[in-house]
């Protein structure tokens, strides 16, 4: 039997790969921008895994996460910049400073207390890591690149811990109905489409909102409704399949059937 693979062969492949010489053309080609696309589809492939609940997955998507930050640093390595020995400290140093009731003497009493204290710690790094004479903001470093709908839940968020948030559940109901008044108006006015778009952001926005507030992940929700959506679709082409007819074939009728069916099904199944 052959001994397992360690770090240090996974660093060594990643190096042969990317030889000049000797390694792969394409591996040879890469850079940060390229590579990016990769990373972000490899961490969501992770959370897909753990979402269906796939352990083996999970292992082998974990495996591709570690490849991409393995790529990165390679990178970064021959050109000078860091490796990845000085990822491994950085974020070493980090977790250490930011646990000072775990590595130093700090007493936190719960999770909410700790949560208090790593934002702080955070501003403090944001503080120290600005390079120019604009005044520190809490939304500072929340990445552009993010989804939209996780972004719009960090600035929520990041402002929240300042009291910039609403006390309760109710007054997010309040907000949300009136976003969809007002894009409501502008459809009916024929308003332009950068409009439109302006008005359904806001909806969409207050609608994480209120995600936030009753303390769900908004995208994890939304991809348990994609799968939801996925199945009962599915059901409706095996069941048209069965009198050989595609959904083009069918009325909306016999389709908003076939769906109504697939949900009492699915509840008969989760009973």
């Amino acid at each position: 039997m052959n001994d397992p693979h360690t770090l240090a062969d996974l660093l060594a492949i990643m190096a042969r790969l990317r030889d000049p010489e000797t390694g792969c053309p394409w591996d040879i080609e890469q850079d940060f921008k390229s590579i990016a696309p990769y990373t972000i589809e490899e961490a969501y492939e992770v959370a897909d895994a753990i979402s269906r609940n796939d352990m083996p997955a999970l292992k082998d998507e974990l495996g591709d996460l570690l490849l991409q930050v393995v790529y990165h640093a390679r990178m970064a390595e021959e050109g000078g910049l860091f490796d990845f020995a000085d990822v491994a400290d950085a974020i070493s140093a980090k977790m250490i400073r930011r646990h000072p009731h775990v590595f130093g003497d700090a007493e936190i009493k719960d999770s909410d207390a700790q949560t208090v204290n790593w934002e702080a710690i955070k501003a403090s790094e944001r503080a120290e890591k600005k390079n120019d004479d604009t005044p520190p903001s809490v939304l500072d470093d929340v990445p552009v690149a993010l989804p939209a709908m996780k972004r719009a839940e960090k600035l929520q968020k990041r402002a929240a811990r300042v009291g910039f948030d609403w006390p309760a559940v109710a007054p997010v109901f309040d907000k949300i109905r009136e976003e969809m008044a007002e894009l409501e108006v502008e459809l009916a006015a024929g308003s332009s489409d950068e409009r439109i778009e302006d008005e359904l952001g806001d909806l969409l926005f207050a609608v994480v909102n209120l995600a936030r507030k009753i303390k769900v992940e908004p995208g994890s929700a939304l991809r348990q409704t994609n799968l939801k959506f996925e199945q009962r679709f599915r059901f409706i082409e095996r069941m048209l399949a069965e009198d050989d007819r595609t959904p083009q074939e069918a009325s909306l009728d016999e389709m908003e059937a076939l769906w109504q069916r697939a949900k009492t099904e699915a509840k008969t199944e989760a009973t």
